[in-house]
């Protein structure tokens, strides 16, 4: 059950968009600007947007750059999440993750299930956790990134929800990092 508590007040958290695609541009990109669009309504800050080939060690550089800039809190991947050998957005995300959301996934599937049924099983969406910063890999269609964001993200990405959210515990995802 999703609540906002409407005494504490909105943070706006800065979000990149990241596209993997061998054939998309940002003329054409209609799931990244699906999310953007997302993004800026809910009023949260897009914090920067690129598109990457579907290559394992560029998607991988692109997210561990963005992990290491505190201007982004939150890197949004699109496309790649499926079963061809060109889908290696997942493995990716992996590389970099020091610490993976697996119940992203599992909420991700549960979400689609209603949606798109036994296709669903096809989707491999996942999170984590790198340098301080929040990682979601959503699979290329823009439905897909509807789904995820209007009945996940808008939710755990406000902290104003209830009972819980990724919001409140931002400032100790590096704890462990610093020195005591």
């Amino acid at each position: 059950m999703s609540r906002i508590d409407e005494s504490k007040e909105f943070i706006p958290v800065r979000i990149a968009v990241l596209t993997v695609s061998d054939t998309r541009s940002l003329d054409d990109d209609r799931s990244g600007d699906t999310l953007v669009q997302r993004i800026t309504d809910a009023g949260h800050k897009l914090a920067a947007r690129d598109i990457v080939t579907d290559d394992r060690d560029k998607i991988a550089t692109r997210l561990r750059n963005w992990c290491a800039d505190p201007e982004i809190d939150v890197i949004l991947s699109t496309g790649g999440t499926g079963l061809t050998g060109r889908d290696v957005t997942v493995e990716a995300h992996r590389d970099v993750y020091e610490k993976e959301i697996e119940a992203f996934g599992t909420v991700f599937t549960h979400v689609s299930m209603a949606k798109i049924g036994t296709s669903a099983v096809q989707s491999r969406a996942c999170g984590g956790v790198a340098q301080g910063t929040y990682l979601f890999a959503l699979p290329g269609s823009p439905g897909a990134c509807k789904d995820a964001w209007d009945e996940i993200l808008v939710w755990q990405l406000d902290y104003r929800h209830r009972p819980c959210n990724f919001v409140e515990i931002m400032p100790r995802l590096d704890e462990h990092l610093r020195r005591k």
